[in-house]
């Protein structure tokens, strides 16, 4: 492929040849007119004085107005307009210049003008080279010269001489130009690309171990510094997920390495002697419940991985809200009762067209996210409604609220331990692995939602989900 760097600097050697050839076209054609025009403006003078010398003398007598030049001196101004021929109207040549040996080249038609009172204009060949006549119609100057013509012709050589010296000059200025211009285009365009290789330097140092550099490169137009804003601002969002990934990882890590741990040291622990049935019994059900545990999380790690993956799509089926959430509620009754919190159930829904199982994880984790931090006694109310467009969901509780944390109570692991601390209502509760708001947000985002958490006046904290939605319009019964 060939460098960018080329590539312009040919485009515009190639645009100025262009240029330049059109002006040396146009510039030959104007000269041509305007000599063209200053040639005939010479032969029509010539014919005018010589068509008054003819016809000044008496009857039909005729005679030119030439010069007395000796031989030498005739031969000294050969380009001068000295081709004069008179001719009558039948073709017959009645008088010639002195210093003309042979008769003009006549031209028939332009004869015939002349002789009905016209001027007529030709180009011919007189002894190997162009000239340029004009027939001069003499009746003009009197009636004794009906049917006369006067043939006064110029040679063209020095017009085509001049033409053929600007010829040469423009096509030496073409190629001085092309030559100027392919230097120039390149050194132009190497000072244009010169950002683009430092950018391109800069990017390819930029590594998994140097995400926080930034390209400092500048160039001096518009477009080269929303260049590097924009590679700048990738670098960031791609440091940040790389920064986010790593954190996730090493949390994803420690989440299942700790029930494995306990696991590992409760096992070998029981099996260091021989133990009663109970005692095997208890280690068991501590199993069971860290295997739970891990159940939990891979269950969560594989629904976050589909919700990044993009695989996370909900169908829109017809759903019963209010039943929907009942059954949820209902499974949350004993571990409600168990923590001595009540739960408040607010339902203004009709039917809508959404996916109920991901809709009833979103109730599911933020209601088990409330639970667990709800100090006995308290209150957790659920609220949903249904507006033109959406479906609305609302969770407050009373518990200790998220303090500064509002911004990263969606991010994956993330726990604020130093305010909302669980309290003695989740004695025998599941603890909690850190994602289930992280996968409610990924959830609500997928059914092209939005979620919002904010601290709740007098403590305690809201969460607010609202999700596009289509509602199911009644059926009427005949």
């Amino acid at each position: 492929m060939r460098s960018f760097r080329a590539q312009l600097a040919i485009r515009f050697t190639g645009a100025m040849f262009v240029a330049v050839a059109l002006v040396s076209v146009a510039s030959l054609l104007a000269m041509r007119t305007i000599l063209d025009r200053e040639l005939d403006a010479s032969i029509l003078n010539v014919a005018s004085i010589q068509a008054g010398s003819l016809t000044e003398g008496p009857g039909a007598e005729m005679q030119f107005h030439e010069w007395q030049l000796t031989p030498e001196e005739a031969d000294s101004v050969q380009d001068l307009i000295q081709y004069a021929v008179v001719w009558d109207a039948d073709g017959t040549r009645l008088l010639r210049s002195r210093y003309l040996t042979g008769d003009l080249p006549l031209d028939r038609e332009a004869l015939v003008r002349a002789s009905a009172g016209e001027l007529a204009w030709r180009e011919q060949e007189f002894e190997e080279f162009e000239i340029r006549s004009l027939y001069y119609p003499l009746q003009r100057l009197g009636a004794a010269h009906q049917g006369h013509v006067l043939q006064v012709a110029a040679p063209l050589g020095p017009r085509d001489e001049m033409l053929a010296r600007l010829m040469l000059f423009f096509g030496a200025l073409s190629v001085a130009v092309t030559l100027a211009s392919y230097g120039g285009g390149w050194w132009l365009a190497g000072r244009v690309v010169r950002p683009v290789h430092e950018v391109i330097d800069q990017a390819e140092e930029i590594g998994a171990g140097s995400l926080d550099r930034r390209i400092q490169v500048w160039g001096d137009t518009r477009e080269y510094h929303r260049l590097v804003e924009v590679l700048n601002k990738m670098l960031r969002r791609i440091h940040r997920s790389f920064e986010a990934q790593n954190r996730f990882t090493a949390d994803a890590s420690h989440e299942l390495r700790s029930p494995l741990t306990v696991l590992r040291g409760e096992i070998e622990i029981a099996l260091r002697k021989s133990r009663s049935a109970e005692e095997y019994r208890a280690v068991l059900e501590s199993n069971l419940e860290e295997i739970l545990r891990l159940s939990r999380v891979t269950d969560d790690l594989l629904t976050l991985a589909r919700a990044d993956a993009g695989a996370l799509t909900g169908d829109g089926v017809e759903t019963d809200v209010e039943g929907l959430f009942g059954q949820v509620l209902g499974r949350f009754e004993r571990r409600a009762e168990a923590a001595s919190v009540r739960i408040d159930f607010h339902a203004q829904s009709d039917p809508v067209r959404i996916d109920g199982a991901l809709l009833g994880q979103v109730l599911w984790n933020l209601l088990d996210n409330a639970l667990r931090h709800s100090p006995a006694g308290s209150t957790v109310e659920v609220e949903t409604w249904t507006d033109a467009t959406d479906f609305g969901l609302e969770v407050r509780d009373r518990g200790p609220g998220l303090g500064d944390n509002v911004e990263r109570v969606f991010d994956r692991f993330f726990r604020v331990d130093a305010v909302r601390t669980p309290g003695p209502r989740s004695e025998g509760g599941p603890a909690g692995t850190g994602l289930g708001l992280s996968i409610v947000e990924a959830i609500v985002r997928a059914l092209g939602g939005s979620v919002s958490a904010r601290n709740r006046d007098g403590g305690g904290a809201v969460f607010r989900v609202r999700v596009p939605v289509t509602k199911v319009e009644p059926v009427a019964l005949s």
